[in-house]
């Protein structure tokens, strides 16, 4: 797809996903904290990235909190100007974060590496795209971290039959919602 047509087709769909997400899906994260635990659980000693979740997004902390309890160092992503990777820093349960970029919050501590990342999107098919917000955090992320695990989180109504990729769109692993984790392969 030309780069034009491309924007336009991501443009398009960024609102339809919106538009099917917002107040239609509900509050699921225990459901997805269930399936992610019972059927890709990180390794023993990952370290994992989660989001706080903003808007409609599907609410991950439930499953940190579970992860903390099972011994796995925890942290989230603060979002630097655009242009940037993410950076990760270290999270505890409890501890208290600070308003960042875009509306989202993200803790003050250390910065680490996760090799386990929870990924927030707008649509995803089951080829393992996904449909971002479109600044390409996750994408230029991903893309510096080949080795990490790659979990999108979403409720069910986010799949859709196929989303618009171009060359710089990263790929996910699997995909979790409430009603089960998806596989695929990149």
């Amino acid at each position: 797809m030309r780069d034009e047509g491309l924007a336009v087709a991501k443009v398009a769909a960024r609102a339809a996903a919106l538009a099917r997400r917002a107040g239609s899906c509900g509050d699921r994260g225990e459901r997805l904290a269930a399936h992610v635990l019972a059927d890709c659980a990180p390794p023993a000693g990952a370290v994992v990235s989660g989001f706080w979740p903003i808007g409609d997004e599907i609410d991950v902390r439930p499953l940190m909190v579970a992860l903390s309890a099972l011994g796995h160092r925890l942290c989230l992503p603060e979002t630097p100007k655009r242009g940037l990777p993410l950076v990760f820093r270290h999270w505890m349960p409890g501890e208290a974060l600070v308003a960042g970029r875009f509306g989202t919050s993200h803790p003050v501590g250390e910065v680490v590496v996760p090799d386990f990342v929870l990924v927030p999107l707008l649509a995803f098919d089951r080829k393992g795209n996904r449909l971002g917000y479109g600044a390409g955090y996750y994408d230029r992320t991903l893309a510096a971290m080949p080795g990490a695990f790659r979990l999108g989180c979403a409720f069910a109504c986010q799949e859709v039959a196929a989303v618009p990729v171009g060359p710089h769109d990263e790929r996910l692993d699997a995909v979790a919602t409430e009603i089960g984790v998806i596989g695929m392969m990149r």
